[in-house]
């Protein structure tokens, strides 16, 4: 086991498990607790002087389907799990081997209530789901009086007003168009992709147009596979993001933006409500060190009509949400890191899974 003591003015084992800004618990060969930080000792309501010794699950029962796969990590997301002390708690369970010591592993747990979304607007409210069918509706009977205003402005001549009528007609037709893309229930076409070239030409559009002069760092796995995606659907996703995290950064005085690719072993995900977990193993992050969601809203960004801004329409996460499960993935909110920055992380199915 790593020591637990620090050697050479280094700290130990025991001081890095409790820096961690997560809920840790070390297992040992043997299936018992070795270890466990101060978050796991709160949210598992127990000191870590009762855990040490115990059967894992005495203190903490694996939720359904987790457990190693030939020294493989493993993570199941949005998670309830009973523990020793009466609790439920939701969590996204991590488990992970210890390098260099076969038999040992780490079990880290994500509360999950209110640090993220794991893309469940499937379980949209019923405000939401009557907004989406009343746009869906109504889109091509309001689009119609428009075109005659549009054409009936263009009459009158040039001139501000005229400008201004036509400008707005314009923005209300643009609105109507994203709204009606919620409505198409047509199966999304997939395929085997290469994803780097989509993020290439994503990051390029961003720093041509909306995020010029700002820096937008890449930190990419260089062995991912191929992804099971619809290119057009990943491209307007990814560039989405990129906007978003663009506006979320204009306030701040050294913005940062940060892009990245990883590839996560074991990692299984149910997509819906009732449907089962399959391997989402395909992980791209959009990161920047805004201030994140307002608290009272973070639940629910990808809910339609919802945005932190004042002038936000709050379709446009709302249209991620459903182009990444057309693509039967999720995607996440979240506050990680020190100092603390905004995550958007998108699981995507391996080709071939």
């Amino acid at each position: 086991m790593p020591p637990d003591r620090p050697r050479n003015g280094r700290p130990g084992f025991a001081d890095l498990l409790a820096a961690l800004p997560v809920a840790v618990v070390v297992v040992d060969p043997e299936d018992r607790i070795a270890h466990a930080n101060a978050l796991a000792e709160q949210l598992l309501n127990l000191s870590e002087r009762l855990m040490i010794g115990q059967p894992l699950a005495a203190i903490l029962p694996p939720p359904e389907g987790a457990g190693m796969r030939d020294g493989q990590g493993f993570a199941i997301y949005d998670t309830e799990i009973a523990t020793a002390k009466g609790l439920r708690i939701r969590v996204d369970f991590v488990e992970a081997e210890v390098p260099d010591h076969p038999g040992w592993r780490t079990i880290t747990l994500h509360g999950s209530a209110s640090s993220r979304r794991l893309g469940n607007s499937v379980d949209r409210t019923a405000g939401g789901r009557a907004a989406i069918g009343a746009a869906a509706m109504l889109g091509h009977e309001i689009k119609n009086p428009l075109s005659g205003i549009r054409g009936a402005a263009q009459l009158l001549g040039a001139g501000e007003l005229t400008r201004l009528i036509v400008t707005e007609v314009d923005r209300i037709a643009a609105l109507i168009d994203r709204m009606q893309d919620f409505g198409d229930t047509r199966p999304l076409p997939c395929a085997a992709e290469n994803i780097y070239p989509l993020l290439d030409h994503a990051r390029n559009v961003a720093l041509a147009g909306f995020a010029r002069g700002i820096v937008i760092e890449e930190r990419f796995d260089p062995s991912l596979p191929p992804a099971s995606i619809n290119r057009d659907a990943l491209l307007q996703i990814v560039i989405n993001l990129l906007k978003n995290a663009r506006e979320a950064v204009r306030a701040v005085r050294t913005p940062v933006i940060v892009l990245t690719t990883a590839y996560r072993h074991g990692l299984a995900v149910s997509v819906a409500p009732g449907r089962p977990r399959r391997p989402l193993p395909i992980e791209i992050c959009v990161l920047d060190n805004g201030p994140g969601a307002p608290a009272d809203i973070a639940e629910h960004l990808f809910d339609p009509f919802v945005s932190g801004r004042p002038e936000g329409q709050g379709l446009g996460l709302a249209l991620v949400d459903k182009l990444v499960r057309d693509m039967d993935g999720i995607v996440q909110y979240a506050r990680e890191g020190t100092p603390k920055m905004t995550v958007f992380r998108l699981l995507l199915p391996r080709a071939g899974s």
